[in-house]
């Protein structure tokens, strides 16, 4: 079989990635506008928020274990094979949340059943971005890891640009009324096809040599998560706190921000989603600009920019979110998305070279994947919480400490630890 062009690498481990956080982002809008009052309506208006966004927080708890899940098999079985059946949980979940029926209908059974569906959709995501990372990372040319790395990266920015445009174009069509009975639905549905689409693409490729080469020279273990403990706990610990900022900025910036934009600040909807339209281009810009640098400087110089940047980014967020002006809140979420790019964008590179590629896919997901847990499963609940305690400020003092800890989680770890 001949070797797919880099080209065509490159756009599959985007498409991919792309449309799964596509799935995942439309949850996160709809739980920051719609979900409450569909699946918990019994409850205050504050009450309906704060448990519509924990249950957008359970499925960063399922993302580890499907990290580990698909880890298992895409260290023992190949990549290709653990890619599309990722892509096919979190596709069937995502539909079938389109179709649910809400607390009106289905009384208690309407939560539970979100509630497992968004575990599957936890699920399939954490199987995904490993896999993406090592299809473009173990076929990239030496010196071009940080680049091709950069192509699974841009799946969050143009998923969450897909999502957060549909989400405008049916707020700006749809009464009110309209979008809770039904509109909110639309981009779970159409998401089916984005799934179809993706999977064809999938399985037109093949095994990545490196670990083909493994493979057919029985270098891979037989249970690869019990090697991985016992023989790198300490990569997969900092991995997770280096991933932790990245989660927070992005996901307090467009889940937090939009809840406390729309309900405190009572700006419309269609309003603040076009300023996150608008803001996301700050991470699209910033992805292929640290993936460059880092091939250049060193994955550690950049992110280590990047999250000295966020800490004093925390201190600016009560100034600036606070003031109710759009210019000032726009400014805020580019700047937040911008740095969420530069410190995510070296990861696609960063944590596959912490391991060998006999742990890879588990080691790299599984750090990833607890980083989430660490810095976004909750943060928009525990942010909503800090308001209701103290204000704004707590909520930016909790972004630079996140800061902090990825900061100190990059300067424990070494550039390139494994060849890839």
């Amino acid at each position: 079989m001949h070797s797919p062009s880099l080209s065509r690498i490159a756009f599959a481990s985007f498409i991919g990635t792309a449309i799964e956080f596509y799935d995942f982002y439309i949850y996160a809008m709809a739980a920051a506008l719609v979900i409450g009052q569909v699946f918990f309506p019994a409850s205050d208006p504050s009450v309906q928020s704060l448990n519509a966004l924990l249950t957008f927080g359970l499925a960063f708890i399922a993302r580890p274990v499907g990290a580990l899940l698909f880890g298992h098999f895409g260290d023992r079985i190949g990549r290709k094979a653990t890619l599309a059946a990722s892509l096919l949980v979190m596709g069937t979940s995502t539909f079938l949340i389109g179709l649910l029926p809400g607390y009106a209908t289905w009384v208690i059974w309407a939560p539970i059943c979100l509630c497992l569906l968004r575990f599957g959709q936890g699920i399939g995501l954490g199987g995904e971005w490993a896999g993406a990372a090592l299809l473009a990372t173990e076929y990239a040319p030496p010196g071009k890891r940080g680049w091709y790395g950069m192509f699974p990266q841009l799946g969050p920015s143009i998923g969450f640009l897909l999502a957060t445009l549909t989400f405008l174009g049916l707020s700006l069509g749809l009464s009110e009324q309209q979008f809770e009975q039904w509109g909110w639905r639309v981009p779970f549905i159409i998401s089916a096809a984005l799934v179809m689409v993706g999977l064809y693409v999938r399985f037109k490729l093949a095994e990545t040599p490196v670990f083909a080469q493994a493979q057919s020279s029985h270098r891979l273990h037989r249970w690869p998560l019990k090697a991985l403990v016992c023989k790198h706990g300490r990569a997969i610990v900092l991995g997770a706190l280096a991933m932790a900022v990245c989660y927070h900025l992005f996901y307090t910036a467009t889940v937090f921000c939009l809840s406390y934009g729309t309900q405190t600040l009572h700006i419309a909807r269609p309003v603040f989603l076009a300023l996150l339209c608008i803001a996301v281009i700050g991470m699209a810009i910033a992805t292929p600009f640290a993936a460059w640098w880092s091939d250049r400087l060193g994955r550690r110089p950049v992110l280590m920019c990047g999250q000295l940047l966020a800490i004093v980014l925390g201190f600016t967020l009560t100034p600036m979110l606070g003031s109710g002006d759009w210019l000032w809140i726009l400014l805020f979420l580019f700047a937040a998305l911008f740095l969420m790019g530069v410190t995510f964008a070296p990861m696609g590179a960063f944590l596959p070279e912490q391991f060998p590629v006999a742990v890879r896919y588990s080691g790299a997901g599984l750090s990833y994947q607890l980083g989430g847990i660490l810095g976004a499963s909750f943060a928009p609940a525990i942010a909503q919480s800090l308001v209701q305690l103290g204000g704004l400020p707590w909520v930016g003092g909790y972004m630079s400490l996140m800061a902090v800890i990825s900061l100190l989680a990059v300067w424990q770890m070494p550039d390139n630890a494994h060849s890839l």
